[in-house]
């Protein structure tokens, strides 16, 4: 599937100056001096080559028990109209209701964001929708919190057919019980997929949530702009060690202002001849390893249904555990051994496994049902 979004392009509501999309800020707005000089600080990167565009301040923070610091509510609204003026950069912040959009137009928040947890809900994201029609606001979008991307895609149909036109997906990694360094993993091959299916939605990285510590941050951050995000969202705070939610994934204004600076912001493609034309070639490498790797894989499934044919014929049960642990092992042993990583071969053999099973299946279902 490959839609394009009735969206306004990006530059049409912020402008970048052909630099990446970033918003920062503290992940609560806790008093009107902290944010004032939080965002004080941030604006005075700007005068220091790099680039804030946007104050993020959370004020309804969705916190996953009961008792945590879930932000001060409306009460921290006067305090961003404030500092919005001082400042002259606009704000974002998170809705997770209707009540809540009213109350952030009410004192002229710039931006919103639907947080992981609101969009998990479809009932919530339409209530948002029916609120956002007629409204001109920017409508930034982050992934559920499980790794579903039907929920982001309807989330964001959702937004879009409300008549909102200005448009963004957020990616913030998705929860998971795996052992992991990141609070939450990255699984890039689901934003990558979004981007495959609306060519035309910015994607912006939020490189705070999916780490969850400060020192992964600028890792996370240029893997983004490796892959061609359109910008950045990432919590900056005056004095992180005494931030009232998520301290340990805060930078301060000064060290946000250092990863900024060595960030290398990439090209989606360049102008030089010489260089598509070495690209040109390696593609047509690429297209020819990977018609090898498909006669391969076909040959393998051709095998694949000879050994179905023979344990029909024998009254052999289709899957062995011995066999799938044998085969899962070696396989990811060869792969290592080729330089290959060894966890990607290993998810690649259970895919081709799944397959394995659904022919030898067919077979025997074919025999069953006097097809054979």
């Amino acid at each position: 599937m490959n839609s394009t979004l009735d969206i306004s392009p990006l530059t049409d509501w912020i402008t970048l100056d052909g630099k990446p999309f970033i918003i920062a800020g503290p992940c609560s707005a806790e008093s009107e001096e902290q944010l004032r000089q939080t965002a004080l600080a941030l604006k005075n990167l700007n005068q220091a080559g790099s680039r804030v565009h946007a104050i993020r301040a959370g004020v309804w923070k969705p916190r996953t028990r009961p008792n945590s610091f879930e932000g001060m509510g409306e009460a921290a609204l006067p305090w961003i109209q404030t500092v919005r003026k001082e400042v002259g950069l606009p704000f974002a912040t998170e809705i997770a209701t209707p009540q809540h959009l009213e109350l952030a137009l009410k004192y002229g928040i710039d931006f919103v964001w639907i947080g992981a947890r609101t969009t998990v809900n479809p009932f919530t994201v339409q209530e948002i929708a029916d609120a956002l029609r007629g409204v001109d606001i920017p409508v930034l979008i982050k992934n559920p919190i499980n790794p579903e991307l039907a929920l982001w895609v309807g989330a964001i149909e959702r937004i879009q057919r409300a008549g909102v036109k200005k448009i963004a997906a957020i990616h913030r990694g998705f929860s998971t019980h795996q052992p992991s360094k990141y609070r939450n993993l990255p699984l890039w091959q689901i934003p990558i997929e979004l981007k495959s299916i609306f060519p035309n939605l910015p994607i912006i990285g939020d490189p705070s949530h999916i780490a969850g510590k400060r020192e992964f941050l600028a890792e996370l951050a240029q893997k983004a702009m490796d892959i061609n995000y359109d910008g950045l969202i990432i919590e900056s705070h005056i004095n992180p060690a005494v931030a009232l939610s998520d301290a340990a994934q805060q930078l301060t204004p000064a060290a946000l202002g250092d990863l900024l600076a060595r960030l290398q912001v990439r090209q989606a493609r360049t102008t030089s001849p010489e260089t598509q034309g070495q690209m040109e070639e390696l593609r047509n490498r690429m297209d020819r390893a990977d018609r090898e790797i498909i006669e391969a894989i076909a040959n393998r499934m051709a095998i694949v249904e000879e050994a179905g044919e023979h344990k029909r014929d024998h009254n052999i049960a289709i899957f062995q555990v011995e066999r799938w642990n044998e085969v899962f092992k070696t396989r990811a042993d060869w792969g290592e051994k080729m330089h290959l990583n060894k966890e990607f071969v290993a998810e690649l053999y259970k895919v081709i496994h799944l397959e394995s099973i659904r022919k030898q299946t067919e077979v025997m279902h074919s025999a069953n049902s006097g097809e054979v």
